[in-house]
């Protein structure tokens, strides 16, 4: 996919051990291609439980030992420059990492993988939902998860790759590393993304400066610097959480309140989307947030209740219970009615009087 996104060799070396928990991760090539290293080094059990499967004798994880299984693929500390536990440089034109996996085919990895966009908009697949990155977009790739790149869309901009060992438990803990629950794509306004790219700037260059400094205080430099880096995309990420939140709060707000006035004569899902100016989609995201159902499921529920209330409480016919809660067609209300509660409108009736 990149002159730079490889993956590769296992293992951490030296202070770049899984101190944090966590699994080892993913890296950047000089020549854009790498290969798994057969070796079986010593990097511990996480890295196969993050990819949800077992170890292999090359530092991959597979997923019940099964060839058609979704690989893990670890980190490439062999191309790393001195070998320390993160790689940083330019995405490039789409090149194979792996002659077996393809960048285009589904995979996981088990470290970090944060990209800053300088075009697009790119397309790319995360634990099975498509997002679009525009120019100036972040996506944030974590160990474990499932992902896939755009066969046809041209990746620009930054990588930053990072083996989750590289940083001591407390800093993990401080930015985030782990928070699943946070969106992958993150949109930072202006100000958000000249301080991102600073600091991804001086992280660079402090990663490429190898000279000035004994390794032991260059990787210390690096974590510093890195860190900087990672509270600041943490902020963003929590902060863009907190925003989809609130507006899928907003969101099913306003379609509880439509439901509500609409219920007896509108049954659709893309209709009330289509009033509120949602996509289908969003709907769906906003309602499964607030009442962990779908808004199909949410719009029965409510009809039956409203049907339960007249067949308990009045004594109209079945035919205009029906009628009354959208279904002109009373055999196809009581199938709808049975369908939900488990027994017909005439029974349910019976039981309460």
């Amino acid at each position: 996919m990149t002159d730079a996104i490889t993956h590769g060799a296992a293992g951490a070396r030296g202070d770049a051990t899984e101190r944090d928990g966590g699994p080892a991760g993913h890296g950047l090539g000089d020549d854009g291609t790498a290969g798994v290293d057969t070796g079986d080094r010593d990097r511990g059990d996480d890295g196969a439980r993050a990819g949800g499967g077992a170890r292999t004798g090359d530092g991959e994880g597979t997923r019940g030992g099964d060839g058609d299984a979704i690989r893990t693929f670890p980190f490439p500390v062999d191309l790393s420059l001195g070998g320390v536990g993160l790689q940083i440089g330019p995405m490039g034109s789409e090149r194979t990492w792996h002659a077996e996996a393809p960048l285009h085919r589904v995979h996981r990895i088990d470290f970090h993988v944060v990209m800053l966009f300088a075009d697009g908009p790119v397309r790319h697949m995360v634990d099975f939902a498509e997002y679009e990155a525009a120019a100036g977009d972040v996506l944030w790739v974590r160990p474990g998860q499932v992902h896939r790149f755009s066969r046809t869309d041209e990746y620009r901009g930054t990588v930053l790759t990072m083996q989750p060992g590289f940083l001591p438990r407390a800093t993990v803990e401080a930015t985030g590393l782990y928070r699943y629950d946070l969106p992958p794509l993150l949109h930072p306004d202006d100000a958000q993304r000249e301080a991102l790219k600073a600091a991804l700037a001086q992280l660079r260059r402090e990663y490429e400066d190898t000279d000035t400094l004994p390794l032991s205080l260059h990787t210390a430099v690096l974590r510093h610097s890195l860190t900087a880096f990672l509270l600041r995309l943490a902020h963003l990420a929590a902060s863009s959480a907190e925003a989809t939140r609130r507006q899928a709060d907003t969101t099913f707000t306003l379609f509880r309140d439509a439901v509500e006035k609409g219920f007896t004569t509108n049954h659709s899902v893309s209709a009330y989307a289509d009033a509120l100016g949602y996509s289908r989609r969003t709907l769906v995201r906003a309602v499964r947030a607030a009442t962990g159902e779908t808004p199909k499921g949410f719009i029965d529920k409510r009809v039956v209740l409203e049907a339960k209330r007249l067949l308990a409480h009045t004594g109209l016919p079945i035919g205009r219970v029906g009628a009354a809660v959208g279904f002109p067609d009373a055999a196809n209300f009581s199938k709808f009615f049975h369908l939900h509660t488990g027994q017909t409108p005439v029974a349910f009736r019976a039981e309460l009087r």
